[in-house]
């Protein structure tokens, strides 16, 4: 029984201790910038750039950072680096993180695009800043993009008939 009640309180001590931990607001993440790349194969490189801003009172130290993006609802790239640094309180940063789009991802890509709307392009950003806590510091930045009048109302090819 007093094993039981020692568990109990240990669980309820960890967790107002997790509660305090909450409070940061999240990490603004907005897509800076893209750079090629060069790649290997089949496959599609390129240089992103993050520009991170952190609207707390307290600095965020990173020591790597993962990204994935996704363009019309589907996986377009995805890439990591070990970069480290800080984003300072009240402050910004830009963090370059190199991507890999693979041939199959561009493949999709094409697909979707003849066959579906292709006046807007809608895209995902999703990342963690890695660091000291619990597995760092996740976000995400949604957007939305108008495609060039000429390609969007560019003609789709057909496949030829016999």
């Amino acid at each position: 029984m007093r094993k039981l009640l020692l568990v109990w309180l240990s669980c309820l001590l960890m967790l107002a201790g997790c509660a305090g931990l909450g409070g940061r607001d999240p990490l603004h993440v907005a897509l800076a910038g893209v750079d090629s790349l060069p790649g290997e194969g089949l496959e599609m490189r390129m240089a992103v750039k993050l520009r991170v801003q952190n609207p707390n009172d307290e600095p965020v130290d990173y020591n790597g950072v993962a990204l994935t993006l996704e363009l019309r609802g589907l996986d377009f790239a995805s890439g990591v680096s070990d970069v480290q640094g800080m984003v300072p309180r009240f402050g910004e940063t830009v963090l370059v993180v190199p991507v890999t789009v693979s041939a199959y991802a561009m493949a999709k890509q094409a697909l979707t695009f003849a066959m579906g709307d292709r006046s807007k392009v809608n895209w995902v950003a999703r990342g963690k800043l890695s660091g000291s806590g619990f597995g760092g510091v996740r976000f995400e930045s949604k957007g939305e993009f108008d495609l060039p009048a000429g390609l969007a109302n560019a003609p789709v090819p057909s496949a030829p008939r016999n």
